[in-house]
């Protein structure tokens, strides 16, 4: 497939960069790979697409970073054969074959958790290490979470930045905003797909105990989106793994979007988990 080579360059959004392709059983995947060290895979949530964040430039002075585009996010295509979790970790196995990458570190953060740890306990022992932040993907029925899908773009904001939404317009304004607000549709669209009905996989209580790679679980704690119990519970049900709840700083809240509040600081605790676990 040929990309359109001069409408990418020409985008000057904040933290954009061109992003690298790789055809994934014929998929055309974007992603952004820099840094040197042992290879580390993020898996993004459903949104903050197409661009290098500060926290992936911050894990790349450490590790040889690889962020891809899901199918159907950011510059990445919806293929018509997504149609659940499983679809990605098919995808990202071959993904990581394709690029020649045989182990790796792995991070998820809310959506991308969710993947990262279906992709743990598929292939338990390609996986040095785990990081999960803000996972959602399990039932726990006394601590719901909030319902993306009835959120209007002001509450939305609201809710992913526990009220401080306003200081982030540089991660939200790319292009313009009739096709800032198309971008996000087809991105809710895909994320409808994945999780509309259920929201959840009830077979991860059982399946997690796959999970062979040392893992540590990240709470956000004034996360408005997905409770605390959530992550706790993701801890409980993966042997060994342990639970770190980041709080907030100064009059800056924990959101569920601290992944762009605190870059500096969940780089530390991702580097630091990775690090006790080397591939070596």
């Amino acid at each position: 497939m040929a990309h359109d080579t001069a409408t990418l360059e020409a985008r000057s959004w904040a933290h954009w960069t061109t992003p690298a392709w790789a055809t994934v059983d014929g998929l055309e995947t974007a992603y952004r790979r820099e840094g040197e060290g042992e290879p580390l895979l993020f898996l993004h949530g459903a949104g903050l697409t197409r661009m290098w964040q500060p926290l992936y430039a911050r894990l790349a002075e450490s590790f040889d970073t690889i962020v891809p585009e899901h199918p159907g996010f950011g510059d990445t295509a919806m293929p018509e054969w997504l149609d659940g979790i499983d679809d990605l970790v098919l995808h990202y196995d071959a993904f990581l074959d394709g690029l020649g990458v045989e182990r790796v570190h792995l991070v998820g953060h809310s959506l991308g958790a969710w993947i990262a740890a279906s992709l743990a306990l598929t292939y338990p022992r390609r996986f040095a290490s785990l990081t999960l932040m803000a996972p959602i993907g399990l039932r726990v029925p006394e601590a719901p979470p909030a319902d993306p899908f009835r959120w209007s773009p002001e509450v939305a904001l609201e809710t992913l930045f526990s009220g401080v939404g306003e200081r982030y317009a540089e991660y939200l304004e790319q292009a313009g905003e009739v096709e800032d607000t198309l971008h996000a549709y087809g991105e809710s669209i895909t994320f409808a797909r994945l999780t509309w009905n259920p929201r959840y996989d009830v077979r991860l209580d059982r399946r997690l105990a796959r999970v062979a790679a040392p893992t540590q679980v990240i709470g956000f704690a004034d996360d408005r989106f997905v409770p605390a119990a959530h992550p706790r519970r993701w801890a409980e049900l993966i042997s060994g793994a342990t639970h770190v709840e980041l709080e907030g700083v100064g009059d800056e809240p924990a959101s569920h979007l601290a992944v762009v509040q605190q870059p500096d600081r969940i780089a530390e605790l991702i580097a630091a988990h990775a690090h006790r676990n080397a591939l070596a």
